[in-house]
């Protein structure tokens, strides 16, 4: 792609997310949204692929009918209070018209079946923006507008978020549909939590895109995209696999990893608030996502391919790929967990 027009499109991304955060009315905040859908189109598919055009469709689809719900209920709320700030939800029907919109755009279960099939069809670094970059906009509007909304319907759709990206992900052997799978659990664990304490919400936001970014580019690194693949990838760069298997344990949230903290802060959260059986079915339903991780790590470090040296390819030419992101993502992914006492305190 030209890079004057891929500069053009991710100024768009940044100033469509920017626009939303900044915004107290809703027609700057579905404006917001609008740029962020329309900028990242053309980066999905500019690889002139079936795949890629279906899953650009299917996405251009699904955002523009949670744009159009947006809209509607916004409309209706104005209409009944007589203004359009965010704030002021005060109707129950465009309060769930808003957070199911809201659900479509950032992929919640039940609402979720458009996500591994919009990302199985794109490249890793364009998956990367839609699982991470893209969740940011629809956030900050679900974390405005949470006080207004039903705690049992929040509570609802962060349960089934975990249980089905738990269990979506047991079957799959493509790993733009495990990330994917993994990306609808981590929101299942954000929105359960919203409206007891935002802070934990934006944290385990922070530490995802940092786990979710160095997966993406460890795969990329590597040029993965099935589990069959990471087999060979031991003997090419064996500390590139040894650091992704540590940054997948720490998406399924094992300690001592980064990933660990927020579903421990969580966990300790919800049972402050006198719901330890919530606690316990997510607890549970982490333990879903962590099989399919496991397998993933099984895959990279216990397994060798048959067609695969055993020892290390010392003609392998160099990579050109830029791996500054990928080093300061895995260390973050890694390490964090001594600073969750500085963390706590913070937020």
């Amino acid at each position: 792609m030209n890079p004057y027009v891929l500069t053009a499109l991710l100024s768009s991304l940044g100033l469509g997310t920017t626009l939303t955060f900044a915004s107290s009315h809703w027609l700057l905040a579905w404006m917001g949204l609008e740029i962020n859908t329309l900028a990242i189109i053309p980066l999905m598919a500019q690889h002139h692929h079936p795949r890629a055009v279906e899953a650009t469709t299917k996405y251009f689809l699904t955002q523009a009918a949670a744009a159009a719900m947006i809209l509607f209920a916004s409309t209706t709320n104005a209409w009944l209070t007589g203004g359009w700030d965010m704030n002021d939800m005060s109707n129950p029907i465009a309060s769930a018209m808003v957070i199911a919109a809201l659900a479509l755009k950032i992929g919640l279960a039940p609402m979720h079946f458009w996500m591994p099939e919009v990302l199985q069809g794109l490249d890793l670094l364009t998956g990367l923006i839609l699982s991470t970059w893209q969740k940011l906009a629809p956030l900050a509007l679900i974390v405005q507008t949470a006080q207004a909304i039903d705690p049992l319907l929040l509570t609802t759709l962060g349960l089934m978020s975990t249980l089905v990206g738990g269990w979506g992900g047991l079957n799959q052997t493509q790993l733009r549909k495990i990330l994917a799978y993994s990306s609808i659990a981590h929101m299942g664990w954000m929105i359960i939590i919203l409206q007891y304490a935002p802070q934990l919400t934006l944290l385990a936001l922070l530490m995802y895109i940092f786990m979710t970014s160095s997966a993406f580019l460890t795969l990329k690194a590597s040029s993965s995209t099935k589990i069959g693949t990471l087999a060979t990838i031991w003997s090419k760069s064996p500390i590139l696999t040894t650091a992704a298997a540590l940054v997948l344990l720490s998406l399924g949230g094992l300690p001592p990893l980064t990933g660990f903290m927020p579903k421990w802060l969580i966990l300790q959260e919800l049972a402050k608030q006198g719901l330890p059986l919530l606690a316990t079915v997510m607890a549970l339903a982490a333990l879903l996502s962590l099989y399919f991780y496991l397998r993933l790590c099984y895959a990279m470090t216990l397994t060798i391919s048959p067609h695969t040296n055993t020892f290390i390819t010392p003609w392998r030419v160099q990579t050109t790929q830029f791996s500054f992101p990928l080093a300061l993502s895995t260390v973050v992914a890694l390490g964090l967990l001594p600073m969750a006492p500085a963390i706590v305190m913070l937020v």
